[in-house]
């Protein structure tokens, strides 16, 4: 084990910025991501065990709250 390559990739990462950061956890999930998006939205579609939301008032808009930084 390489722990000086380790502990250069520690010291990399805690030099970037927020956004730098974000994209960096953003590629890292993508890059163990074996489901697609789509294959899963399917299941629930078909599984049913969520069709209870179908009749549950939307008390949430686009509007609400504030914006993420990732």
């Amino acid at each position: 084990m390489s722990t000086r390559l380790v502990e250069l990739v520690v010291a990399l990462i805690s030099s970037l910025s927020v956004d730098e950061r974000c994209l960096l956890e953003e590629k890292l999930y993508l890059a163990q991501d074996n489901v697609h998006t789509t294959a899963l939205m399917r299941l629930a579609e078909r599984g049913g065990s969520l069709g209870f939301l179908n009749s549950e008032p939307d008390l949430y808009s686009l509007e609400d709250g504030e914006p993420l930084l990732c």
